[in-house]
């Protein structure tokens, strides 16, 4: 029966290992991204990749942008939609009304 212990293999006091004995580093570049609050935040990236084009900022959580004097503004916040205004945008009148025709015909087939 374990006694328990959570980290198995250490002892108490030992530091991380270095970066010397877990392997060679892929190369990397840090990018820095500007919120339109004003925060700037630098992730590093592979060196290989395209970064993306906005992060979100760790302090705020608004979107940042690479450009410091234009940052990608506030997105402005849906209104709330009812699930019958979400069903109106994906069928039309026309669409909705055969729809209803046709469940119909299969209730008054059903009940004879």
């Amino acid at each position: 029966m374990a006694a328990g212990n959570a980290i198995r293999g250490t002892r108490v006091g030992s530091g991380p290992i270095r970066w010397a004995e877990r392997g060679e580093q892929a190369p990397r570049r840090s990018i820095t991204y500007f919120c339109v609050n004003g925060h700037e935040t630098s992730p590093a990236f592979a060196a290989e990749i395209t970064p993306p084009a906005t992060w979100d900022c760790p302090r705020c959580g608004l979107p940042a942008g690479q450009d410091e004097q234009a940052p990608p503004q506030r997105p402005q916040p849906e209104p709330y939609k009812s699930h019958l205004a979400y069903v109106k945008e994906r069928r039309s009148d026309a669409d909705g009304e055969a729809i209803l025709q046709e469940a119909l015909a299969r209730l008054r087939q059903r009940r004879g």
